[in-house]
């Protein structure tokens, strides 16, 4: 008897994960907020928006109605812009029961209440709901999952039962899937990599080459886990594909929107004219103001995520940042965090 995924989110993320969800043997109901693009999805099964010229099977059922999308879902998977997430779950709780597995596949920061998804997650659904709320996050382009080119990503819980099933309705031949128990962990990371994404891109932009895209990713690398061990993360976690891997992807992708903005940013354009020219929401944007406040709130050391919010919000030039940098005071490079841990640990 094959299980119901139900797919909270028709951008090219979530038309992805449909996709492969699909293929790993489910059931799969798709929802589109918009009536007018369910009935266009139905029709062309091509999310031509979002992600052009990959098909969606015809077994996937694409709808607006998000009651009949949820109802009987064995998991239920949030894929929708960090910021929406709130509201989003507010318009779903009434359809959700406290059987299902509910994960969030959103990657960000909540921008008024410096929130991670989980933690927004919490505070809308009751109780009942808590045990069962988790994230995946990973290394994962829609435009390369959507064709089902191998891929892994991480699916994270509190509860580590809950994980493991979501990972066995997920995983396939071309999708592997990774259980890591630090929810915190996993959400900062995936949340801060589109802020250094955007800073590599600048770099870019600017004419750099890859010794300072190489030193901003390795740097921002510990920047991440600073913060992130600061909230209680595992520094493990971020040596993994949820951290790195993920780091990476998104630095160095074709596919990386915010890479991608970094670069317009770096060649000379600002933020209204990078945002005004993409239907796409660039993540990084938001999580550079909520991972800025964070920073500065609880007094932990983000001088790239400084840089790019001074470029973003204080009209700050791209080359005088860089050169901000590369100017701070001498200092002695940090243990590695994963070292650090493996030691401490014995």
């Amino acid at each position: 008897m094959q299980n119901k995924i139900a797919v909270i989110g028709a951008g090219g993320w979530g038309t992805a994960l449909s996709i492969i969800a699909q293929a790993a043997g489910n059931t799969v109901s798709l929802w589109a907020r918009n009536p007018e693009k369910a009935k266009r999805l139905n029709a062309e099964r091509e999310n031509r928006e979002y992600l052009p010229g990959i098909t969606i099977p015809q077994e996937i059922t694409i709808s607006s109605d998000l009651e009949e999308v949820i109802f009987g879902a064995k998991l239920v998977l949030f894929v929708v812009p960090a910021q929406a997430l709130r509201k989003t779950l507010n318009t779903a709780a009434p359809f959700l029961s406290a059987d299902q597995i509910l994960f969030i596949a959103s990657k960000g920061i909540e921008d008024k209440t410096l929130k991670l998804m989980s933690e927004v997650a919490r505070d809308v659904l009751p109780e009942e709901f808590h045990g069962q709320i988790g994230v995946l996050s990973g290394p994962n382009h829609a435009e390369e999952v959507g064709r089902q080119i191998p891929s892994a990503t991480v699916v994270s819980a509190t509860r580590h039962e809950v994980a493991a099933e979501a990972q066995g309705l997920l995983i396939s031949r071309h999708f592997r899937v990774y259980t890591n128990n630090d929810l915190t962990g996993v959400e900062v990371a995936g949340s801060m990599k589109n802020v250094i994404a955007l800073a590599a891109g600048i770099a870019d932009g600017l004419g750099f080459g890859d010794n300072t895209k190489a030193a901003l990713m390795t740097r921002g690398l510990a920047e991440i886990a600073r913060l992130g061990v600061s909230m209680g993360a595992d520094p493990l976690t971020f040596s993994g594909l949820a951290g790195m891997g993920d780091l990476i992807a998104t630095c160095t992708s074709q596919h990386s929107r915010n890479a991608r903005a970094g670069r317009a940013i770096g060649g000379g354009k600002t933020l209204k004219e990078v945002l005004e020219s993409t239907n796409m929401v660039v993540e990084g944007v938001y999580t550079t103001q909520a991972a800025y406040e964070l920073g500065r709130r609880n007094n932990i050391e983000l001088p790239i995520t400084a840089q790019v919010h001074a470029i973003l919000f204080e009209d700050k030039d791209p080359g005088q940042a860089v050169i901000d940098l590369m100017e701070r005071d001498a200092t002695r490079e940090e243990e590695s965090y994963i070292l650090a841990s493996y030691i401490l640990r014995g």
